[in-house]
């Protein structure tokens, strides 16, 4: 079964990033505004109960809660026309971020970490010059406190559901 692990932003931050994923984001059915924290990996039950659930406690109860902003725009152009709200990068989530890719965590990572929350993708060439262009003149002021992260499962449908909830910090 694949599973991912991600931080569910504050329901105001979600609100903002759906009134653009509604329109420019297909996967906007499958799951919430959300911040990437591992890409998908393969593994199965045995081995979530075991392994995976023990060390992201650890990691959790290792992990004081920590704020970010949002301020504005990016994308990922010219790899791929994906348009998202960017996380202003702290060490507090990069060092998160590293802790959930070492000791019993499986899966490697493809690609560098950018902390973000996707309010578009899979947008043609002329559609994402347009919708990006007059995305950069928007200014945003978010600001938001992460205490948790979820381990997700993925349905067969693509749809991706929380499995459970990590709190951050010592209890």
């Amino acid at each position: 079964m694949k599973y991912g692990i991600a931080i569910f932003p504050s329901k105001k931050v979600q609100d903002e990033a759906n009134s653009y994923r509604k329109r420019y984001d297909p996967h906007y059915a499958l799951i919430p505004p959300h911040i990437t924290m591992k890409e998908a990996f393969d593994a199965d039950e045995s081995e979530i109960e075991s392994k995976i659930i023990p060390e992201l406690k650890k990691i959790a109860r290792n992990t004081d809660p920590f704020s970010f902003g949002v301020f504005k725009v990016s994308s990922f152009s010219p790899v791929t026309n994906t348009i998202y709200l960017k996380v202003e990068p702290s060490d507090e989530i990069f060092a998160l971020n590293e802790k959930l890719h070492s000791g019993e965590m499986p899966g490697e990572k493809d690609f560098a970490f950018v902390p973000h929350i996707t309010i578009a993708q899979k947008l043609s060439d002329e559609e994402f010059s347009d919708v990006f262009g007059s995305l950069t003149m928007l200014k945003f002021d978010l600001h938001d406190q992460v205490d948790r992260f979820q381990l997700l499962y993925q349905l067969e449908n693509g749809a991706w559901s929380v499995y459970e909830t990590f709190r951050l910090g010592k209890e």
